[in-house]
């Protein structure tokens, strides 16, 4: 049976127009697929009509798969592909299937023997790590680590541990409303020589990136507030 392509489309990490930051070829792909696979039907609709497809959005037809997708709803996405149909892949923000529970879709794919074709645009993280000063050759994503604090911390210790013992760039994210309570954490955990990085709203006009140590961070402490952000520490 023909099988289409799964094709990863990136999306602004903020409200960028989609035109500034997304090359113009991967924009252009759009008006080719007629199906996507998104974490938000609403979130991805307003991005699609942004990108030069308004007035189109009707004729598109649209499949959610987030965090409260069931196993049991992703497997049958692979008819979605019969008949030479491609489809495309859209997260949130920036790119999919990191950090991204599209993960799930590429990795059906791949068992399914459709082709996957990844698309180039924005991540936060590698734009986080080319801003931090950090060690760009050795880095590890660590996603997020427990919310609690005694257990956040003992997390906060281990992966300095790593980054010393491997001089390792470790990657973190949080929930925006915890941003602060992690910075705060990572300041009194860390070692005052551990650099600290924070890249918060990153492509936006209020975007601020800053590497300092644990103790500059602990001496003059800032509001990151609930601003999609990006933490790094080496030891």
């Amino acid at each position: 049976m023909n099988k289409g392509k799964l094709y990863l489309i990136p999306s602004p990490l903020g409200e960028n127009d989609p035109a500034e930051v997304i090359p113009a070829p991967v924009l252009e792909r759009l008006s080719s697929i007629d199906c996507y696979v998104v974490e938000e039907v609403r979130t991805a609709r307003r991005y699609l009509s942004r990108a030069g497809l308004k007035g189109h959005i009707e004729g598109l037809e649209f499949h959610e798969l987030n965090e409260h997708t069931p196993l049991s709803e992703i497997a049958p996405l692979v008819h979605l592909f019969e008949n030479g149909r491609d489809v495309g892949l859209i997260s949130e923000a920036g790119l999919p299937a990191v950090a991204d529970p599209g993960a799930q879709l590429v990795g059906l794919c791949h068992r399914e023997g459709i082709e996957v074709v990844p698309l180039v645009g924005p991540s936060s993280l590698m734009l986080a790590l080319m801003a931090s000063g950090l060690n760009g050759q050795s880095f590890a994503f660590v996603g997020y680590i427990p919310a609690k604090t005694e257990e956040r911390r003992a997390a906060i210790k281990r992966l300095e541990k790593r980054s010393a013992a491997e001089h390792q760039t470790q990657i973190l994210i949080e929930t925006p409303y915890r941003n602060d309570a992690l910075l705060s954490d990572l300041a009194a955990t860390c070692s005052g020589k551990t650099l600290i990085t924070v890249a918060a709203n990153l492509t936006q006009p209020d975007a601020f990136i800053r590497t300092q140590t644990a103790a500059r961070w602990k001496e003059h402490p800032v509001t990151i507030g609930k601003r999609p952000c990006v933490f790094l520490i080496l030891a």
